[in-house]
């Protein structure tokens, strides 16, 4: 194996050297299938949003806690989900997203979008490594108080 080859360990896709854009982009294809497989579907919007909602961003909960995602590779995945909650509704892809990414009391239908989900995997990770008493604990108290010093 060359050190730029990606190879999969743990359901990750990376390099020798961390490289983790392999991952991404596994995450990135199988947010598209989910997309393509609810695009001419005859399920209710609901069913169909919880379709893609389970394999399209069930992936990405997956991987979003121990991978750096960029702010613009975020926003393409979030363009993605867009566009899957739009084939579920069986709208064209012209209509406004602010419909499925504003909050429900904003009249929207708030839907999971990738920054809500890297949120909530993060702090998931973090309350994890806060558990016990061992290295993960010390280096994220060694992390939070480098942050605080900040």
């Amino acid at each position: 194996m060359n050190f730029d080859d990606a190879c999969r360990y743990l359901g990750y896709w990376g390099t020798e050297n961390g490289d983790m854009r392999a991952t991404m982009e596994v995450v990135r294809q199988k947010i598209i299938a989910a997309r393509e497989l609810i695009k001419c579907h005859p399920l209710t919007p609901e069913l169909a949003t919880e379709l893609f909602t389970s394999k399209g961003m069930g992936v990405f909960r997956f991987l979003a806690a121990l991978v750096e995602w960029s702010e613009s590779e975020l926003n393409d995945v979030k363009r993605l989900c867009v566009q899957a909650y739009k084939n579920a509704w069986h709208l064209p892809r012209s209509t406004a997203s602010a419909l499925f990414i504003f909050p429900i009391t904003h009249a929207g239908k708030e839907s999971t979008l990738p920054m809500a989900v890297l949120k909530q995997e993060l702090l998931l990770h973090a309350e994890r490594c806060m558990q016990h008493e061992d290295v993960s604990q010390k280096i994220m108290l060694a992390g939070l108080n480098c942050t605080l010093d900040e």
